[in-house]
């Protein structure tokens, strides 16, 4: 599945990248592993965010699927009129941030990830929704967002209007994959 680098995680030293006079290497983890990150900025000569206002909320629930807002059936009429769908998973990258930090402060935080997804499927009969996600990255919640040793990992999601999350994940380490599922709190947008 690859190699296994002998490197063990943790800081590495912040490279200068004098080829490259845009780019600013802020921090950086983990050179001599399998999974090397920088945090990093780059000078753009101009940024601009281009933004499209389409996306809906039709549907929210708690872990257990119970509806807090919108309705299942304009999530399935929706979609079955072609329209483009995506999550926001609340709590979802909480498994990768410790529940005390340093100071013994509570550092897990209040995060949704969003979420494109691919396929949907509705089954009718149990007015259950459920979509295969595009590949996500999951980090550490944390403000600045960026990586870290052993703060982030990937996968697969597909999540359901029960609440239910089927996870294959990949750590990054070893790039060994893990199948789980939990149960969280999900918000469903429509795009048309």
């Amino acid at each position: 599945m690859g190699n296994t680098e002998a490197g063990q995680p943790g800081p590495s030293p912040v490279n200068d990248w004098p080829d490259m006079p845009k780019y600013h290497e802020l921090k950086n983890f983990d050179a001599a592993t399998n999974a090397p990150s920088s945090n990093f900025i780059y000078d753009f000569e101009y940024f601009k965010f281009m933004v499209r206002p389409a996306w809906r909320e039709v549907l929210s629930h708690s872990a257990d699927g119970t509806v807090t807002g919108g309705d299942i059936d304009d999530l399935a009429d929706s979609f079955a009129r072609g329209a483009e769908v995506k999550v926001a998973i609340r709590g979802l990258c909480d498994d990768l941030t410790p529940t005390e930090n340093a100071l013994g402060e509570n550092s897990r935080s209040d995060h949704e990830v969003f979420i494109h997804l691919g396929a949907c499927y509705y089954y009718t009969k149990q007015k259950l929704f459920m979509g295969s996600a595009n590949p996500v990255v999951r980090t550490q919640p944390v403000i600045p967002l960026g990586y870290g040793s052993s703060n982030w990992d990937f996968g697969w999601l597909m999540p359901r209007t029960d609440g239910h999350v089927a996870r294959w994940l990949c750590d990054p380490y070893t790039l060994k994959f893990c199948r789980d599922s939990g149960r969280y709190a999900i918000r469903w947008f429509v795009n048309q």
